[in-house]
């Protein structure tokens, strides 16, 4: 099995924050809480708050001795995120959250509520390193990795908006700012607090847990062989290396074939279907051959159990990159299908509210 590759593509401008609750495993927490007097019970009564009741303040966890409420909550519990700003669109029924880290960080997460489930799609990075040109975050350059529990705190802030609605969060995607794979250690470890059933973790069902990458396929093998049967999302965007290498420059690291060879592996060990992400973009990745090339290549390497989901573009603010017409995507979706590949098209939730990841923080750092 080949070892993962170690990504860096820019020097991270931050350190990492203070260590938070979920950043430590349980056997952690049972020492440190040792350290402040407490028994070992207590590190999984918290955890019941934390992951249950969605709490992440000591002062309203009554269970807790008063006397040692405020060492715990300096020492396991400190706030990671501040709240900048929010935007709602669709009635309501999707808000993009920007948020402030301690060291001034800027980072993105989407709560999107459907009427049988809701969808929070976060963050792993603040920025990208990936330095594909059509998208807002990657034009950003990388930041840093985004700690376990800056992930994770994204997750309880959405559950705890959620319950309070009377409703429940049901689905987490990767798919917000940076590179999933390129912080494997961290997401993996964020992605078994989600799926654990508490008071290990949230409990969501990892078939409700989506993992995206533009296609860094070590780390695929290595997701593949973790025994959590999330759904992989590898953001393709063209079938032929020529122009895969200027749209998704990892792409002179690992090929297509490459990829596609990952992504067969990871059915293989999984039995879960691979979804295609696929932007489609004006004069650039939609003519009629590159669907035909798309749906050959998916077809030979993955069988049926592969789904592609166009995704009409978001085009940033100046950029150089346009949507496809409707005609055009809707002959596309015809080409691929009938190769015998499933093709769909993205519902484009948020677009008014700068919903492509990294717009918003775009938005602010520019009046910053």
């Amino acid at each position: 099995m080949a070892e993962p590759v170690k990504l860096q593509f820019t020097a991270p401008k931050h350190g990492m924050p203070e260590k938070h609750f979920a950043d430590y495993t349980e056997d952690q927490r049972v020492e440190l809480l040792g350290e402040m007097g407490l028994p070992k019970f207590r590190a999984n009564q918290i955890a019941k708050h934390y992951y249950q009741r969605y709490e992440a303040d000591p002062s309203t966890m009554s269970d807790l001795p008063a006397a040692a409420r405020t060492e715990v909550a300096e020492k396991m519990f400190p706030v990671l995120m501040d709240p900048v700003r929010e935007h709602a669109t669709d009635d309501g029924h999707t808000t993009k959250a920007l948020w402030r880290l301690n060291d001034g960080t800027l980072l993105e997460s989407v709560l999107m509520r459907y009427p049988e489930r809701a969808t929070l799609c976060i963050s792993s990075q603040a920025g990208c390193g990936m330095n594909c040109p059509f998208c807002a975050t990657g034009q950003s350059g990388l930041d840093r990795n985004l700690s376990m529990g800056e992930m994770v705190e994204q997750v309880r802030h959405a559950a705890a908006t959620m319950h309070a609605e009377g409703g429940r969060l049901s689905n987490v995607v990767f798919m917000g700012m940076g590179e999933p794979m390129a912080n494997y250690k961290r997401m993996i470890s964020t992605v078994r607090q989600i799926t654990s059933p508490a008071p290990h973790g949230f409990g969501i069902s990892a078939r409700n847990v989506t993992v995206s990458t533009v296609g860094l396929a070590p780390q695929i093998r290595l997701l593949a062989d973790e025994g959590i049967p999330v759904t992989l999302a590898i953001s393709l965007h063209t079938p032929d290396d020529e122009l895969r290498d200027t749209l998704v420059p990892i792409n002179t690291r690992f090929s297509v074939e490459e990829v596609l060879d990952a992504a067969k592996y990871y059915v293989e060990k999984t039995g879960r279907r691979v979804s295609i992400e696929y932007a489609l973009i004006r004069d650039i990745n939609d003519q009629d051959f590159r669907a035909d090339m798309l749906g050959r290549k998916l077809r030979q390497a993955l069988g049926h159990l592969v789904h592609v989901n166009l995704i009409p573009l978001n085009p940033t603010p100046g950029s150089q990159w346009d949507a496809a017409p409707k005609e055009r995507q809707d002959e596309f979706v015809r080409r691929v299908r009938a190769q015998g590949v499933t093709c769909t098209v993205r519902d484009t939730k948020g677009q008014e509210i700068a919903a492509a990841c990294g717009q918003l923080a775009a938005e602010e750092n520019a009046v910053g």
